[in-house]
C-alpha cells in the first residue's frame, strides 16, 4: 500500500507527514509510514488560544447551522470510507472490517450529532411562585481538548468532535504518537467538508486542530484554564495522572480509562452463540480493545467442554496481516505489548494458571520487525491478582463457577467497570444480572459479548474505568452547561419557601 497516496487522495499535505523527528511504524511489518513533527509548548498555547476566540464565534451559531458542518463532514465521510480505513488498518493493525466499522462509526455519530443539533432541549418547571416561570438551559461550554488512543484511532475522536461541535465547542485533539497520520487525515477530511459549508466568518481549521505529540501536549492542555472540558481515553494509570490536574483548576473531565471485562455463561446458555461471540469479544483487534473479553466465568458443569470447543476454535484462528481478506487476528501495536503480554503469562502461571492454548509469538520469520501472536487461552482455578489486572492483549482467563450470585461476586471484583455480558436463556438470570445487584459496569448486556457498541447508548463505564459517557443517549450534557432560570412577569416580588419579610 502506498500510504502517501491515500494521504494525498485524503487531502493530507506531504509536508506534514515527510520529515520530522518523529517516525511513523506500521504494526503490520515495522516499516515507516512518515515522518511527522511534535508540537511544543508554544504551539499549544496558539492552538487552544484559536480555539478559544472561535468558541466565542461558534456560540453564537444556532445549534441547527453547527449540525450543518457535521452534515456536510459525514457526507465527505462516505466518500472516503475506504480510504479512511485502509490508512486505519495500516496504521493501528486493525483488520479491513474492523477498520470500515471504525469509519462507520464516524458516519453514524455524524447522523446522530445533525438530528441532536435541534433537540438540544432544556425544561419548563412549575414555580410554587404565582406568575413566575421557570426553565433550564443549556448553552455552549467552551473549547474541548481530546485525548485519544491507537486502538480506536479516528472513532473516538468523532464521538467527542461531532458532539462537541453541534453544542458549540472548537475541539482541540492529540492523537495516539503512535496513529498520528489517522487523526492528519481526519482533519484534512473536516476542512475540506466545513470549506464547502456556510460559517460566515468561522475558520474551519480553527473549530478543529490537531496537536502531536506525547504526554508533555496532554498535560498543557489539561492544565489551561481556557479548555472546558478535557475528554480521555487510554489506562486508568493515565486518568488518574491527568484527573487532578484538569481538577486542580476545577475544569471538568470526560474519562474512558481501563477495561477488564468479564462474561458468564450459564448451564442454560446457547453454547454456539456463546463461543462465537466469545472469540470475536477476545480476540478482535488483536485483544486490544476497552471493551475486549478478557474473564470468562463457566459454570463448573459446563467449563470443561466450552474451553475445549474454544481451544479448537482458537487453533483454527487466521493470523495474519489485516490487509489479507481472511485475517481475523493483525499485529499487536508494538514489542511492548508484546513484553507487556508475556510478562503476564508468566505472572499468571506462577498464580496457579494453566495455559491451554496460545501466547506465542508467530510470523517473525516473515515480520521480524513486528510482532504478532496466537491469542492465548488461561485456565485459572481462582481470580488472582494477575486477572484483576487489565492487560491489553489477547489473553482470556477462564473461570469455573457454582452459583450465579458467586459469578456476579466475582465479575464485579475488580477495579474496572467497562462492560460486561452474561449468556443464558432463564429470564431470571438475565434480569438478575441487569438489576442493581447484578453487574455494576456502564455497559451490561444479555446473549451478546461485551465488545461492539452502536453509537445510539451512551459508551462509559464505572469505577476506575473514570465514570465518563461518550457518544449517543444524553452524552451530549457533557459538552454543555446548565443555566436555571426563574422569569417574573406580575408585579409582585414573591419569595420562594413562603418567606416574608417586613416592610
Amino acid at each position: 500500500m502506498d500510504v502517501s497516496a491515500v494521504l494525498s487522495q485524503l487531502g493530507v499535505e506531504s509536508s506534514s507527514f515527510e520529515s520530522g523527528p518523529l517516525s511513523v511504524h506500521t504494526p503490520i511489518d515495522g516499516s515507516v509510514l512518515g515522518h511527522v513533527t511534535p508540537h511544543n509548548a508554544r504551539d499549544v498555547q496558539a492552538a487552544v488560544a484559536a480555539a478559544d476566540q472561535a468558541f466565542r464565534a461558534l456560540r453564537e451559531l444556532p445549534a441547527p447551522k453547527r449540525g450543518e458542518l457535521i452534515r456536510v463532514f459525514g457526507a465527505e465521510l462516505r466518500a472516503n470510507k475506504a480510504l479512511l480505513a485502509e490508512l486505519v488498518s495500516v496504521e493501528s493493525g486493525k483488520i479491513r472490517q474492523e477498520a470500515l466499522g471504525e469509519v462507520q462509526e464516524m458516519i453514524d455519530i455524524c447522523d446522530f450529532a445533525v438530528g441532536l443539533s435541534r433537540q438540544l432541549y432544556g425544561l419548563t418547571i412549575a414555580s410554587e411562585r404565582a406568575q413566575h416561570r421557570m426553565q433550564e438551559q443549556w448553552h455552549p461550554l467552551g473549547p474541548v481538548a481530546v485525548i485519544s488512543a491507537f486502538n480506536f484511532p479516528v472513532a473516538v475522536w468523532a464521538w467527542n468532535f461531532t458532539l462537541a461541535i453541534v453544542c458549540g465547542n472548537p475541539v482541540v485533539w492529540k492523537p495516539s504518537e503512535k496513529t498520528p497520520l489517522c487523526a492528519l487525515a481526519c482533519q484534512a477530511l473536516w476542512e475540506r467538508a466545513a470549506g464547502r459549508a456556510s460559517v460566515g466568518p468561522l475558520s474551519p481549521r480553527a473549530l478543529s486542530q490537531v496537536l502531536l505529540g506525547g504526554r508533555d501536549v496532554g498535560e498543557l492542555l489539561a492544565n489551561d484554564p481556557r479548555i472546558a472540558l478535557v475528554s480521555a481515553t487510554g489506562s486508568t494509570a493515565m486518568g488518574r495522572a491527568l484527573s487532578p490536574k484538569v481538577a486542580a483548576r476545577f475544569g471538568r473531565v470526560l474519562l474512558e480509562l481501563g477495561g477488564n471485562n468479564a462474561m458468564i455463561v450459564t448451564p442454560s446458555a446457547d453454547s454456539k452463540l456463546a463461543i462465537r461471540a466469545t472469540l470475536f469479544s477476545a480476540v478482535g483487534t488483536a485483544g486490544q480493545r476497552c471493551t475486549s473479553l478478557r474473564r470468562l466465568f463457566l459454570h463448573e458443569s459446563i467449563h470443561d467442554s466450552v474451553v475445549e470447543q474454544l481451544t479448537r476454535a482458537y487453533a483454527d484462528l487466521k493470523i495474519g496481516s489485516p490487509l489479507l481478506p481472511d485475517t481475523l487476528v493483525g499485529p499487536l501495536i508494538d514489542g511492548g505489548s508484546y513484553e507487556r503480554m508475556q510478562a503476564a503469562l508468566t505472572a499468571a502461571r506462577e498464580q496457579g494458571g494453566k495455559l491451554i492454548i496460545g501466547g506465542t509469538r508467530v510470523l517473525a520469520d516473515q515480520y521480524p520487525q513486528a510482532f504478532y501472536v496466537q491469542p492465548a487461552i488461561v485456565a485459572m482455578a481462582h481470580q488472582t491478582e494477575i486477572v484483576c489486572q487489565e492487560t491489553f492483549a489477547p489473553i482470556l482467563y477462564t473461570l469455573p463457577y457454582r452459583t450465579l450470585d458467586e459469578a456476579i461476586d466475582l465479575h464485579n471484583a475488580v477495579e474496572q467497570g467497562l462492560s460486561s455480558s452474561i449468556f443464558t436463556t432463564d429470564i431470571r438470570e438475565a434480569e438478575q444480572f441487569l438489576s442493581a445487584r447484578g453487574s455494576d459496569c456502564g455497559i451490561a448486556n444479555v446473549n451478546i459479548g461485551p465488545s461492539g457498541a452502536e453509537i445510539g447508548g451512551a459508551f462509559g463505564g464505572e469505577k476506575a474505568t473514570g465514570g465518563g459517557r461518550e457518544s449517543g443517549s444524553d452524552s451530549w450534557r457533557s459538552y454543555m452547561r446548565r443555566v436555571t432560570n426563574t422569569i417574573n412577569y406580575g408585579n409582585e416580588l414573591p419569595l420562594a419557601q413562603g418567606i416574608r419579610f417586613a416592610d
